[in-house]
């Protein structure tokens, strides 16, 4: 059989020795070999420091977006052979979806965001200008810059294409080259996705490297600059948390540990309730999809004490229709576990859980499969447990398969408790229409879960489920689940960035930022509207004005909008605000003079405004006001697959004491040439 090829340093490494058979975990046939030996794992970090940082930070968050589509694109036209191949891991075709479509939306995803939600720079800036001075001329911006080092992931055998994908996509975006590791048993499937990426040609060299077996001495090379996240058990993330290299350099780790999640179901849902069906389909769709295999499923089912038996039986009848037996065989809802070792380890955990309950279905020791023999390959029968929740057992042990443990409960405060006891979850899911019972326990709960779904009739039909953790929401947990966070949309880009404060004056800060700042000089000349995107530049600038607001202007804005509000209209009532104390103009009709004030109106490289953000009126203008307006170019993003570009303007609307009556972000559309 094949040996499994590493690629690290700039090329295809193949170990010396024979190394160790990884089987399939249906059939027990030998599907390749795999070894490490000979990995110069510190030549291979300092590889990615060297050539794939830079190369990474040389494009803008906006290229390695379009780079992550491309990406997503070509894995995509080769996901039958991939479906094929992960069958051999005990998947069925439903859970192959599951794990290969989900981490390829994960790069779709990161792209789409990196393009909408980042700028077409290499330097993010976060939150707004602080001031630090009276007279303004010292203030401060937060910053965050890609960390010049490597992202190591160690990964878990459950999602051998999801696990690596979900963590490379946002340290990709970040502008940080990724080692992976993968968990050995289902490695072959994380190796052939590897494969096809670097045959591809797509990515820029060094931005991602591959590791076949053992870790060897990796962790002892890593730096404060590298990071290393962990997916797995976790005995195993406090060991790794604990290396020497880990600690002394302060390097951030990530751990998203196995958690004993809980689903709970409302008093409200009894038998005959949507919400009771929808409690009863997801838990056994939790405890049978990758057979259970996933750090997300429903672990611990909490059930009011009244409905136990009901929940028991409906359960019970589902979990009965489900066919065991070879993934590739039609009409097999449920695969194999991933190896025979890791069924001991289940059959193990199941003893230990059965000390504290009783099985309602199920038997861990025998199954009956389909095209199959039941012994070589890893197959197990789907497991229901009941126990009493006041046990440790329950909250302690996790068989990681398809088992489930049912455990009653006799009021919202006793439900909130044992859901904590199980110190720590990725994710927890309360099924009920009773907005109350869900609000006091989502409160509850929250503070030891990383995700908490509520199911109800109205999101039934639309809701990703308890187990399917989405790039947009953070995955991870506190405690027993690993006190870390992966995705979460632009978090988990951010993760792999330092934050700095920079402190300067406004001019130093427009520089380093690229940004215009309040206080930083302005260039007056050229109508910047008459600028293409080529040409403008931040700090470009307009002042126009004054317009007298008049009370004709008034009563006719009031008239045309139907904006009859009486702080407009009415005098006696105007005066009578403490805030006016008369007659003020409309907010909007402040904005829409400024408008007509610096608007160049004749055709050019302005192609449509299409919003204002950050609005705010600062101070009320009263008739015979007169308005003057300064328009600043504040921030300009280039878009790499069109001919125009955003532009961001600064505009702030004075009245002639010079006070601020309003400030706002105008937005716009700029082609990148003169038309």
């Amino acid at each position: 059989m094949a040996l499994l090829r590493s690629y690290v340093s700039g090329g295809w490494h193949t170990a010396a020795d024979e190394g160790v058979p990884l089987h399939d975990a249906a059939t027990g046939e030998e599907v390749a070999r795999i070894s490490s030996n000979g990995v110069d794992f510190a030549a291979a970090l300092e590889y990615g420091r060297r050539v794939g940082g830079p190369a990474l930070r040389e494009l803008t968050f906006h290229q390695r977006a379009a780079l992550l589509k491309a990406l997503a694109s070509h894995l995509r036209e080769h996901r039958e052979e991939l479906y094929a191949l992960s069958a051999r891991t005990g998947a069925t075709l439903g859970d192959s979806k599951f794990d290969i479509d989900g981490g390829i939306g994960v790069l779709f995803s990161y792209g789409s965001k990196g393009k909408r939600e980042l700028p077409n720079d290499t330097v993010y800036v976060e939150g707004n200008v602080e001031p630090l001075s009276r007279g303004g001329t010292f203030v401060a911006q937060h910053i965050a810059t890609p960390l010049r080092g490597v992202a190591v992931q160690i990964n878990a055998f459950n999602f051998p294409v999801w696990g690596p994908l979900e963590k490379f996509a946002p340290a990709f975006l970040a502008g940080v080259p990724s080692l992976v590791k993968p968990a050995s048993q289902t490695a072959y499937l994380t190796a052939r996705v590897v494969e096809l990426i670097i045959e591809s040609g797509i990515l820029p060299e060094g931005t991602l490297q591959f590791v076949a077996g053992s870790a060897g001495d990796l962790l002892d090379h890593v730096t404060a600059q590298d990071l290393v996240s962990f997916t797995g058990s976790a005995s195993t993330a406090q060991k790794l948390r604990a290396h020497p290299a880990i600690i002394r350099n302060a390097v951030r780790f990530n751990a998203e540990a196995d958690s004993l999640n809980c689903s709970i179901l409302g008093p409200d849902a009894v038998q005959g309730t949507t919400e009771f069906d929808l409690f009863v389909k997801q838990l056994v769709t939790e405890m049978t999809v990758k057979a259970g295999q996933k750090c997300t499923a429903i672990r611990r089912a909490f059930v009011p004490a009244e409905l136990l038996d009901d929940v028991a039986a409906a359960a019970s009848a589902r979990l009965a229709k489900v066919t065991v037996g070879n993934p590739a065989s039609e009409g097999v809802r449920m695969g194999a576990l991933a190896s025979l070792e890791q069924r001991e380890e289940v059959r193990r955990s199941l003893k230990a859980l059965l000390d504290a309950g009783s099985v309602v279905f199920g038997d861990p020791e025998r199954v009956e499969v389909v095209d199959a023999d039941a012994e070589r390959g890893a197959f197990i029968s789907p497991v229901l447990l009941k126990a009493d929740p006041e046990r440790s057992e329950p909250h302690e042990v996790e068989a990681f398969g398809p088992v489930s443990t049912l455990m009653p409960y006799t009021s919202t405060e006793q439900v909130v408790d044992f859901a904590a006891r199980g110190g720590g979850s990725l994710a927890g899911s309360v099924v009920s229409a009773d907005k109350q019972f869900v609000r006091e326990v989502v409160l509850g709960a929250a503070p030891f879960h990383g995700r908490l779904l509520v199911l109800d009739a109205e999101d039934a039909k639309e809701s990703t489920g308890h187990g399917s953790p989405m790039p947009q929401l953070v995955h991870g947990g506190p405690g027993r689940a690993g006190g870390g966070e992966e995705m979460g949309g632009i978090r988990g880009v951010l993760h792999h960035m330092q934050r700095t404060a920079v402190q300067g004056s406004p001019a130093v800060l427009s520089a380093v930022t690229g940004r215009w700042v309040a206080g930083a000089p302005r260039t007056e000349g050229v109508h910047p509207f008459r600028k293409s995107l080529a040409e403008l530049r931040i700090g470009d600038s307009v002042v126009a004005g004054p317009r007298v607001v008049s009370q004709e202007d008034v009563d006719h804005f009031a008239e045309f909008t139907g904006d009859t509000f009486y702080a407009h209209t009415d005098p006696e009532a105007a005066a009578a605000n403490p805030l006016f104390g008369g007659i003020v103009a409309h907010g909007y009709l402040v904005v829409s003079f400024a408008a007509g004030l610096f608007v160049s109106p004749e055709p050019g490289p302005v192609l449509a405004n299409y919003g204002l953000e950050n609005l705010r009126f600062l101070t009320p203008v009263k008739v015979g006001d007169s308005l003057t307006v300064t328009l600043t170019a504040k921030q300009i993003t280039p878009r790499i697959d069109q001919d125009y570009g955003e532009v961001r303007w600064d505009a702030d609307v004075t009245n002639a004491e010079g006070e601020s009556v309003a400030k706002y972000d105008v937005l716009t559309l700029v082609s990148k040439e003169q038309p």
